[in-house]
């Protein structure tokens, strides 16, 4: 079976999808990157997003491309190993907090899914996927006020002791009111938003001081500088080096 910029079939109680519609659909959503990939992680269907991203004038810069083949360094290359992932073991990434790049020099936080599209054999033939952006402003008359003020003083002190639990008990909050409100709020859980949160702040002082690594590390409330740069990797793909070097390029 052949993935198509047509139709992508599924399954054989899912005779077809309009990729069309999708892609009108997706194109919608500016704050969404919006892609179907073959069997090799190729971009086979993309919408206007994904290419604003990577600062892309038209589909045919993209279609037929990987990721590590539009965006060069980790920043492509890392994508570009998730779909190999995903390809060979079948199985979905879900909701996996990143930072990535949207040109020409703006690092944005986003939510990856990717899904593996199979045959009606059950063979794996490509993958369909989306990026949202997670930029969802806080309105203080949406929240509880002591929740507000605890993740002001957070974002003040990154440094500051801070697990879900002591920020549900801090903004006076059961540890169920306290997830449902991040997610409705910034789309994460409590957990990401506090990496994102430190993370953010982090990303930031590598781009615009001349702080070390170590340094940085324990204003936003590491414990050591292996654990930032662990922390930093998992969530960027990159290691803070790396990300400096790259931010200094763009």
């Amino acid at each position: 079976m052949r993935l198509s910029a047509h139709k992508v079939e599924m399954s054989t109680n899912l005779q077809s999808i309009d990729v069309h519609v999708l892609q009108a659909l997706f194109n919608l959503t500016a704050d969404i990157a919006f892609f179907i990939k073959d069997e090799a992680g190729r971009y086979a269907v993309v919408n206007e997003s994904l290419l604003a991203r990577h600062g892309l004038k038209s589909q045919q810069e993209a279609l037929g491309k990987t990721p590590q083949e539009i965006c060069p360094g980790k920043f492509g290359s890392i994508p570009t190993e998730q779909d190999q992932r995903v390809l060979r073991s079948g199985k979905a990434l879900l909701d996996h907090l990143e930072l990535q790049w949207h040109r020409p020099n703006e690092p944005v936080w986003c939510l990856t899914s990717k899904i593996p599209l199979k045959d009606g054999q059950g063979k794996t033939i490509g993958l369909i996927g989306f990026s949202r952006d997670v930029r969802t402003a806080v309105r203080t008359g949406e929240i509880p006020k002591a929740f507000a003020e605890v993740l002001e003083a957070f974002e003040q002190t990154p440094a500051m002791e801070l697990t879900p639990a002591l920020l549900a008990a801090r903004s006076k909050l059961s540890t169920a009111r306290l997830a449902r409100l991040t997610k409705k709020l910034f789309g994460l859980t409590p957990s990401q938003l506090i990496v994102k949160t430190r993370i953010t702040i982090a990303s930031r002082l590598l781009r615009e001081t001349q702080l070390s690594v170590a340094a940085i590390a324990q204003q936003c409330g590491y414990s050591d500088q292996s654990a930032f740069t662990r922390s930093f990797r998992q969530a960027s793909g990159v290691t803070p080096l790396e990300y400096r070097r790259g931010a200094a390029r763009e």
